[in-house]
């Protein structure tokens, strides 16, 4: 197996879910080939960075220069990665990805981007929109909308401000620890943003923050699920996915 490097740490919850569920796939998968011996586990490095600061270096999309120490910090992480010989590495967070071109800029070992997988997803499920709940940065991200349209997938964050409202609130108790009733609530967000997408069918709802998918622990393994009625895409999961297939190709 490739050995896997992880930016993580922003949150940390999710980039346990990273860490358990590759060493998880791997578990299975050796002992599916071979079960009488003992599965090999993945090499993984992981570069947890500190969550608040990340938070303080957020840039403004119309002043390109505020997002250097944002990109900074994320790009040294990868680079300190390249040196513990990761053969290839991912950011467990949605948000880096709004600005993933400027981060990976000069990294020499691929960086599986997660905006890609997420719409490579709703490419095989057969969802021609979704709806993108996340970080206030991923919701409003026109690069994020454009990597969907690439795939010929709409893909919009919520109109209404309640909803967008809601999500932030949820993803702060989320990376608290603090998942009671979680899911209810993402629920009540699904269809506060439905009342102002009056078009049918529904679109599909895009987990677009690696800590939204804590709020169902029972779907946590799986990268598409229903729930109430609505169609759920895992971000997480279609990440972890995707970096299992790469490690083991």
């Amino acid at each position: 197996m490739k050995k896997i490097g992880i930016v993580g740490g922003i949150a940390w919850q999710s980039t346990v879910e990273y860490y358990s569920e590759l060493c998880r796939k791997s578990e299975q998968w050796h002992v599916a080939k071979n079960p009488s011996e003992v599965a090999h586990m993945p090499e993984i490095s992981i570069e947890s960075l500190d969550l608040a600061k990340a938070i303080a270096y957020l840039g403004s999309d119309d002043d390109e220069r505020s997002w250097t120490q944002f990109d900074n910090y994320h790009h040294a992480a990868l680079k300190r990665l390249e040196a513990t010989g990761a053969d290839f590495a991912l950011i467990a967070s949605n948000t880096p990805h709004h600005r993933f071109e400027s981060i990976v800029d000069g990294i020499k070992i691929p960086v599986i981007n997660i905006v890609d997988e997420m719409a490579k997803e709703s490419v095989r499920i057969g969802a021609p929109r979704v709806l993108l709940l996340g970080t206030a940065q991923t919701m409003e991200s026109p690069k994020f909308c454009a990597k969907f349209q690439q795939y010929g997938i709409k893909a919009l964050g919520p109109e209404s401000e309640k909803a967008r409202s809601m999500t932030t609130e949820l993803i702060r108790d989320l990376q608290r620890g603090e998942t009671k009733d979680a899911a209810l609530r993402l629920s009540k967000i699904a269809k506060v943003s439905f009342q102002a997408e009056p078009a049918s069918p529904r679109p599909a709802v895009c987990l677009a923050c690696t800590e939204l998918p804590l709020a169902f622990p029972n779907m946590k393994r799986m990268s598409i699920f229903e729930y109430e009625g609505v169609f759920y895409i895992n971000s997480s999961l279609v990440h972890i996915n995707a970096a299992f297939e790469f490690a083991v190709a």
